[in-house]
This record gives structure tokens, C-alpha cells and sequence, in this order.
């Protein structure tokens, strides 16, 4: 991770994402830069025509970029994101979000986040998120 900040009080940090946790996302960062997020879909993560609701996608997609770009333990924040949605999901389906950084700049960050179907592996959305990191670390929760 970074000399700075020791691994688990940049894991504690980003595990105690509320919304992540009330959803049942699963986050997993994999090295600096690369993140995980799992989670399966349940009913009430449905649209009316009973796919995947295109929020819950750009969620988990989020808190993959999310985890990525603050994973070097400084504080990150979103300046853009844009994401095309590909292909539906269902409820019961494992829904995988990979981020991986693209770029890591003094200021500015860019990642690719894949979200695909665990099962099948099919890409259900795809996209690129662009960071702003301030010149702030992480400090450790009490």
C-alpha cells in the first residue's frame, strides 16, 4: 500500500463504506490501485422490468473505484464517471466490479472498472472513473 499508512487502517477505512455494508458488497482490495467488489442481486435490486436496476450497477461500480483509488491510503474523491451498461442481470445473479487503475498521477487518477456476471463471466457494464486525490491521508478510526 504506501509506507505512510499501514495496510489495515486503509482496509478498516474503506470497509466502513455504510451503503456497501447495507447493500451486502463485498469489498476486497487487491493491491494499490485494483479493487473487488461482490454482490448478489436480490429481489428488491430490481427495475420494474425485473433486471438489475441500473443503480445498483453504477453502485457497486463506484465503490470498486472507490476502494481503488483510495487504496494508496490518501484521500480520494470522484471528478468524473462515466459507465455503458451492456448487458441485464437478475436477481440471483453474482455481480463481480473490478477496478484497476489506469493512471495514478500527483493529483489526478484514472481507472477502468469491469462489472460482469460471476457465472457466466459475460461484462455487464463497463466503466472509466476519473479521481481526485487531496493532499490529506487516511487516519485511523477510534
Amino acid at each position: 500500500m504506501n509506507d505512510k499508512i499501514p495496510h489495515h487502517v486503509i482496509n478498516e477505512h474503506i470497509q466502513n463504506d455504510a451503503f456497501a455494508n447495507y447493500l451486502g458488497a463485498k469489498v476486497k482490495i487487491i493491491k494499490p490501485g485494483h479493487s473487488r467488489v461482490s454482490l448478489i442481486i436480490n429481489d428488491n435490486m430490481t427495475n420494474f422490468h425485473g433486471m438489475t436496476h441500473g443503480g445498483i450497477i453504477f453502485s457497486i461500480s463506484d465503490m470498486a473505484f472507490a476502494a481503488a483509488c483510495n487504496s494508496h491510503g490518501k484521500v480520494a474523491v470522484a471528478l468524473n464517471v462515466s459507465i455503458c451498461f451492456l448487458k441485464p442481470s437478475y436477481s440471483g445473479d453474482h455481480l463481480i466490479a473490478e477496478a484497476k487503475e489506469e493512471h495514478n498521477g500527483r493529483r489526478t487518477s484514472l481507472y477502468t472498472v469491469n462489472i460482469y456476471n460471476e457465472a457466466t463471466g459475460e461484462l455487464i457494464a463497463k466503466s472509466q472513473d476519473q479521481a481526485y486525490r487531496k493532499n490529506k491521508w487516511f487516519e485511523p478510526l477510534t
